[in-house]
């Protein structure tokens, strides 16, 4: 494991080690099939790309931007930047032209790097607003430059600048003077609440959190990990990063609606995820047992009930489960969970990191069920991810977001918040003085925005401060957790939960139109629009009826007491969702503020 190596150097100490081994598969764009680069090439490609960036001037922590989907260029891009000491600001390849323009003015950003045809066309179009860009850099060769465009270039293009630069020495002299201290890295939070704000990650830090991640994630040498949550967002950084530490097999996912089929043409052993991505595991298992033969059904349900003894009851605490347990788990096992994993591409399943929201206990319990060990955890930008995690050899509870790394100090509020302190955690935010302050306690600690609690060694998130809402009645509402409840439902695509000075929780859904469609011609509801088969009455008590079933658990207070079935999606055009695909509540109260009155005078 290369933990030690600054990252200006990493993939070329790792070269010395693997050499010709395969480093990264991908597609190219639009490809259907899978390349390989090893070891020695991605080396190769790095320093190419540090030779250019010293040919176009760029200097000692400079910031260029990344906007682009997965791809290996943004690998290469990333590692080569780290090579000549320039700081990286990523940027999610659905970033509005409004935001861009907002970090390129901030950064003063003279290089960006871009995907496909619309990550250029946007930076295209605020080249003209930002006067510091002076160049884009093309990875896909079959982006049409526009004509009169001087400042645009194509990948490949970019690399012949530093024919110039090879065998001069200068980018080992810059490695050479490289420090921790460095920054690395620029995260824009997706700005739930207001403009993004600039999370500084330095070269320190990246090398506490994989040191510390060695610790928690057994990650070995043959593993194969998919990659398809964005580079841009600090989990799948992170966690891309300690794979390549490990020597592991990073499969490039380069379009996220593909992961499915990725992951069944590539057979990883581990991914990142995030909650939302086991919710739609779990309800399309769901679907296909419903509509299987009562023998099936009745076999899966029975295997369920065998898996959660084993796995939950008994692995999850640390015990050894009973011999005729085992043999009924193996049995079980080899007839319906293998199957299972087959069918997903998992069937070598080892473990799954998973955090970046609240988890469902009834998805967490059964991913674990059938054989898939996921490990929860917890974590922020501005901690480089890590703060907890489940461990793959220790107990743990379905629930909680696992045991806090060694090095980081949790402290709790008066009110509970969750207050961190670390060499993980960030400096601060760029050019952002006054949010630093309130960022940070009087002695240090970074104040998280999540309320939690620590029992018998795991941590426990119960809320988030910014999203509580107070009802008319004086109760406090979590919505996130009635959010992540909901959405476990195969019929719902999105939820926003509605409860602040309100006298009753109301949500705004939006369902799966495909599944909502076959449902209706299935019952003979007749519609002509999906604003009519959002509205039709058959339609609405069976959503109310499944409902009220994931919602026994909850309060009467919290539960949902009226609801409206939106005909169109929430989407990033309209900044209804950031790039993280989180909604903005703000923004859904705002642009549906009639419909939600209408809820409340219903009732």
């Amino acid at each position: 494991m290369q933990i030690n190596s600054h990252l200006s150097v990493l993939i070329h100490d790792l070269a010395k080690k693997y050499g010709g081994r395969t480093a990264l598969e991908y597609k190219d764009y639009g490809g259907t099939q899978w390349k390989h680069v090893s070891w020695n090439e991605f080396s190769n490609q790095v320093t190419r790309v540090s030779e250019a960036l010293l040919a176009l001037g760029v200097g000692v922590q400079e910031k260029i931007a990344v906007f682009s989907q997965n791809s290996i260029h943004y690998l290469f891009t990333d590692f080569g930047a780290w090579g000549v000491r320039a700081c990286t600001i990523p940027l999610y390849a659905t970033t509005s032209e409004e935001t861009m323009q907002y970090i390129i003015n901030e950064a003063k950003i003279r290089y960006i790097f871009c995907g496909e045809q619309e990550q250029y066309d946007k930076a295209r179009h605020v080249q003209n607003l930002c006067s510091s860009l002076l160049k884009i850099i093309i990875y896909d060769r079959s982006v049409t430059i526009a004509e009169h465009d001087p400042s645009s270039i194509y990948f490949d293009d970019f690399l012949k600048m530093g024919f110039s630069i090879t065998g001069s020495g200068e980018v080992e002299k810059r490695q050479q003077s490289a420090t921790w201290e460095d920054l690395a890295c620029i995260l824009y939070t997706s700005g739930t609440t207001g403009q993004p704000k600039g999370v500084m990650l330095s070269q320190g830090q990246f090398h506490a959190a994989l040191e510390e991640n060695d610790k928690v994630l057994p990650l070995r040498e043959n593993d194969r990990a998919l990659n398809f949550l964005p580079f841009t967002h600090i989990f799948e950084k992170g966690w891309s990063i300690l794979c390549l530490t490990k020597g592991v097999t990073l499969i490039v996912n380069t379009d996220p609606r593909e992961v499915q089929k990725s992951m069944r043409e590539t057979h990883p052993t581990c991914m990142s995820a995030v909650p939302r991505f086991w919710e739609k595991v779990y309800a399309g298992v769901i679907t296909t047992i419903d509509n299987a033969s009562p023998m099936k059904k009745k076999l899966f349900h029975r295997a369920l009930q065998v898996g959660r003894r084993h796995n939950i009851e008994y692995l999850s605490r640390g015990q050894r489960p009973p011999l005729s347990l085992r043999i009924e788990y193996e049995l079980m096992d080899k007839l319906v969970f293998r199957l299972v994993r087959k069918q997903l591409g998992l069937e070598n399943a080892y473990f799954f990191p998973t955090a970046g929201s609240f988890v469902s206990p009834q998805v967490e319990e059964f991913i674990h069920s059938i054989g898939i060990f996921m490990m929860v955890g917890y974590g922020l930008t501005e901690s480089l991810a890590t703060v907890s995690a489940d461990r793959l050899n220790m107990p743990y509870t379905i629930g909680s977001i696992g045991r806090p790394i060694e090095t980081i100090d949790i402290q709790f509020s008066d009110e509970g918040e969750i207050l961190l302190k670390g060499p993980t955690i960030t400096q601060g935010y760029y050019n952002r003085p006054d949010l630093n302050e309130q960022a940070f306690t009087d002695d240090g600690y970074f104040r998280t925005g999540d309320v939690g609690y620590m029992k018998d060694g795991e941590l426990y998130i119960t809320e988030r401060i910014k999203d509580l809402f107070k009802t008319s009645n004086g109760k406090y509402i979590a919505p996130q957790m009635i959010e992540s409840k909901i959405l476990v439902d195969k019929y719902i695509e999105q939820i926003a939960v509605v409860a602040d000075q309100r006298k009753y929780v109301s949500a705004l859904i939006v369902p799966v139109y495909t599944l909502l469609e076959e449902y209706a011609h299935d019952n003979n509801i007749a519609y002509a629009s999906r604003q009519e088969l959002c509205s039709n009455k058959k339609i609405k008590a069976m959503i109310a009826d499944r409902i009220d079933t994931l919602q026994q658990t909850l309060a009467g207070y919290e539960q949902i007491k009226n609801f409206t079935l939106m005909p169109e999606p929430f989407t990033l055009d309209k900044g209804e969702i950031t790039n993280t695909l989180k909604i903005k509540r703000n923004v859904l109260m705002k642009h549906y503020a009639e419909i939600i009155e209408t809820m409340y005078e219903e009732k």
